[in-house]
């Protein structure tokens, strides 16, 4: 890796940029592309292609003020309740324009707080979705858990609905740093939830944590990554702190003094990355670790890793379907996004109407810059034998190429199939996938890059 001067004088830790879960990302999205395009990209889905879905619960008992995602704090599960049956009437809604009963091949329950739910509603949300979609026995069901908020029963209840993967939030054990964020968690609660869904059969398990949180030290967040691994995870996220109180009203909470600069930042993921290798999980893509018999980790090697709105993933459907408020679903012809708002997007969905709010529609140029993104995101590398360029599809990314190999010389290794970034050059992989981005977003504010 390139030291820490190196990439301070190409001016890394002054640039924030998109994080390429999508292309074009979701700020470019807009109100012309909406529940219209929603119904015409449903009907026209191809029955014996499977897809993946994502759903989103966006109720929290406690709001973590680290937090940016479309969430809201409740004290009754009455709202809870009157969600489910919206996405109930979502899915009754999308099944009038499907092409049949569609195969499911992943699906993430995300918020918010999915194990907010209790049992009843787990299982009759889960009924829902049987009614409208296939599942079969290799679908890979992951859902978000808050080792504060599930038990035994909640587990039962998800693992009978299929669940086959968990995703357990920790961000840091440090408890000056939960504190400072709003989530008070202890190990023995995270290892407890981990017992529990071993126990009922979730074998593959995630952890995420988070790095450029207030008052986080070597020393502290050290610790954390040693209980962390104690813990076994077969995969752990480990993303970088965005302080953006512009945007998350939460964040005017956590004392911006209490943040690391860029130098205590970088050596905090140096530290992760020393550790987690150490202990035997590898490096995927810029926030991803996995063990070797991970499918994450395999794909990564197969040069089969992709990216989506959750972020690195083994998922190679063409369509992702969003169901809840702010869900984004992604299909062959583009984006659309459910209204973001719970008020709004139940009022659309009780009224019988389909919430698409905001997308956008791709065009084949948007498709090649989206697919060499990726490339870049997943792989470190541009594929041309695979992209097979045409002669205008050459030119369409000429500036981007001259640009990559200007900031890189010395870092890459290139012949006529392929472009590959050395390890090296690993940490400027955002800054080099926007050469390959023409989007030119105003009053945007993207997380940091380091």
């Amino acid at each position: 890796m390139l030291s820490f001067d190196t990439l301070k004088a190409r001016g890394l830790f002054d640039e924030r940029l998109p994080r390429y879960t999508s292309y074009p990302p979701a700020p470019a999205f807009h109100s012309d592309t909406g529940a219209a395009f929603q119904v015409k990209a449903l009907e026209g889905l191809d029955p014996d292609a499977p897809i993946s879905l994502y759903l989103h619960i966006p109720f929290c008992e406690r709001l973590c003020w680290f937090c940016a995602c479309r969430t809201q704090g409740v004290r009754s599960i009455a709202p809870v309740e009157h969600y489910i049956g919206t996405l109930e009437a979502e899915l009754a809604l999308i099944a009038k324009h499907l092409p049949g009963k569609l195969r499911v091949k992943q699906m993430h329950w995300g918020g918010g707080t999915p194990t907010i739910l209790p049992p009843h509603l787990i299982e009759r949300l889960a009924a829902a979705l049987h009614d409208v979609f296939t599942f079969e026995d290799d679908t890979e069901f992951s859902v978000e858990i808050d080792p504060t908020l599930v038990d035994k029963d909640k587990i039962a209840a998800l693992r009978a609905a299929g669940m086959t993967r968990a995703s357990i939030g920790v961000q840091d054990f440090a408890e000056v740093v939960q504190s400072c964020i709003g989530r008070l968690q202890t190990f023995e609660q995270t290892r407890e939830a981990v017992e529990m869904l071993r126990a009922a059969g979730i074998t593959s398990l995630n952890i995420d944590l988070v790095y450029g949180l207030p008052f986080q030290s070597l020393t502290g967040f050290g610790k954390t990554l040693e209980q962390v691994c104690a813990l076994d995870p077969d995969r752990i996220a480990l993303f970088g702190y965005a302080h953006v109180p512009h945007m998350a009203q939460r964040q005017k909470l956590i004392p911006e003094a209490a943040l690391p600069d860029d130098r205590a930042r970088f050596d905090l993921f140096n530290k992760a990355t020393e550790m987690l290798g150490a202990h035997g999980l590898l490096p995927i893509g810029i926030d991803h670790f996995a063990k070797p018999t991970d499918s994450m980790a395999i794909a990564a090697d197969a040069g089969q890793l992709r990216r989506n709105f959750q972020g690195y993933t083994v998922d190679g459907c063409s369509t992702l379907l969003g169901l809840g408020a702010s869900s984004i679903s992604r299909f062959e012809g583009g984006f659309v996004q459910n209204t973001a708002q719970t008020g709004p997007y139940t009022k659309l969905i009780r009224a019988g109407e389909l919430a698409g709010a905001r997308g956008y529609q791709l065009t084949a140029e948007d498709r090649l810059r989206s697919r060499v993104i990726e490339m870049l995101m997943c792989d470190y590398a541009i594929n041309f034998k695979e992209l097979a360029l045409s002669d205008a599809e050459q030119a369409m990314l000429r500036s981007g190429l001259e640009a990559l190999r200007t900031e890189c010389q010395g870092l890459i290794t290139e012949t006529p199939e392929r472009l590959s970034l050395s390890p090296e050059a690993r940490p400027l992989v955002r800054r080099l996938a926007h050469f390959f981005d023409t989007f030119t977003l105003q009053n945007v504010s993207f997380s940091r890059v380091s």
